[in-house]
C-alpha cells in the first residue's frame, strides 16, 4: 500500500526551486503522491525534500519512482552500489570542491540524464552551498532576434575539460578521496539542440554550459566564443539563480534538461558526504 501524504509544495519566489514537505521517501508513494512530486519537479526544476534519513537502498528505490537510473561515467560508485555515487571530501582535502564550474550533468551523453538526486549525509557547519540556474527564464529573455539566430543551432558536447586526458583532473596533483577515472572516452564529442524543448512542460531552454559545451557546429573557434561566452554570462545573471542552502539529511533532485548547477566549496577543513543518483533521460530535442 502506498503512503498517502498531504503534500505541501513551497515555491521560491520566482517559482524557480521548491521545498517539500509532507512525504517520506523512505517509503512507497501513492500513486497521486507520486504524481504531485512529479508534478512540482516538472514546474520548479529543482526541488528539496527535508527530513529525510534515507538509506541507500531507499535513495535507490525513490530514484527509480522517478525513473531508470542514468549511466555515470568517469567516478568509481560506491562499493555494491553500482548506481551510487559517493561526493566525499575529507576535511584535509586541498584538491578543489567537486562540481566547482557550471554545467549540466554528463550533457555530453547521447542522452543526457533527466534527473540528478543529492541526499546530504555530513553537511558542514560553512559553505558548500549547491547554485542552480534557470536555463528556461533565460532563454525566454532573451531578445527575438537572438531566439531565431539560435533557432535549429547545435552546440557541440564534451568531458574533455574535465574528465580528458589533458582535462582538470588528469593535471590535477592534489589528494582527493573520490576516485575519478580519466579516460580517452571523454575526449570524444557530440552535438546537441542549443535550444532545448522540455518533453513535460514544453518549455524551451538554453542547453549549454562553460564545463562540457566547447563549441557550436559549423562555426569558427572565435565565433562560437563570442556567442557562447555572452549565453554562459548570461544563464547565471542573479535573476535566474536559485542558491541552495544544505540542511542534514536533505535529498534534492534537479531537473538537468533545464537547468545548469554550480557546487560552492568554503568548507575546508570540514567533512561533507553527499549521495548520488541520476535518472535517464531522453535524447535531446
Amino acid at each position: 500500500m502506498g503512503q498517502v501524504a498531504e503534500i505541501v509544495v513551497t515555491p521560491q519566489e520566482t517559482g524557480f526551486g521548491a521545498r517539500i514537505e509532507g512525504v517520506d521517501l523512505s517509503r512507497p508513494l501513492a500513486p497521486a503522491v507520486l504524481a504531485a512530486v512529479k508534478d512540482a519537479w516538472a514546474r520548479h526544476s529543482v526541488v528539496a525534500f527535508p527530513g529525510q534519513p534515507l538509506s541507500l537502498e531507499a535513495l535507490e528505490a525513490f530514484t527509480q519512482t522517478i525513473g531508470p537510473f542514468g549511466v555515470d561515467p568517469f567516478i568509481a560508485p560506491m562499493p555494491g552500489h553500482p548506481n551510487v555515487l559517493e561526493l566525499r571530501r575529507e576535511p584535509d582535502e586541498k584538491a578543489t570542491n567537486f562540481g566547482a564550474g557550471w554545467h549540466s550533468d554528463w550533457s555530453f551523453q547521447t542522452t543526457p540524464p533527466a534527473a540528478t538526486l543529492l541526499r546530504s549525509q555530513v553537511i558542514p557547519p560553512v559553505g558548500g552551498d549547491t547554485l542552480f540556474a534557470d536555463c528556461s527564464r533565460a532563454y525566454e529573455a532573451l531578445s527575438p532576434v537572438m531566439k531565431k539566430m539560435l533557432e535549429g543551432v547545435r552546440a557541440v558536447h564534451s568531458a574533455s575539460r574535465a574528465y580528458g586526458t589533458q582535462g582538470v583532473f588528469a593535471k590535477e596533483s592534489a589528494k582527493r578521496t573520490m576516485e575519478i577515472i580519466v579516460s580517452p572516452e571523454a575526449d570524444k564529442t557530440l552535438t546537441h539542440p542549443l535550444v532545448r524543448t522540455h518533453p513535460v512542460t514544453g518549455r524551451k531552454a538554453l542547453f549549454v554550459s562553460p564545463v562540457y559545451t566547447v563549441g557550436i557546429e559549423g562555426m569558427a573557434v572565435a565565433e562560437s566564443q563570442a556567442i557562447l561566452g555572452f549565453l554562459f554570462a548570461h544563464i547565471v545573471q542573479d535573476q535566474f539563480v536559485y542558491r541552495h542552502k544544505w540542511e542534514q539529511d536533505m535529498l534534492l533532485m534537479w531537473d538537468n534538461r533545464c537547468t545548469v548547477h554550480f557546487a560552492e566549496g568554503g568548507y575546508d577543513g570540514h567533512l561533507r558526504v553527499m549521495h548520488r543518483t541520476t535518472v535517464a533521460g531522453d535524447v535531446p530535442v
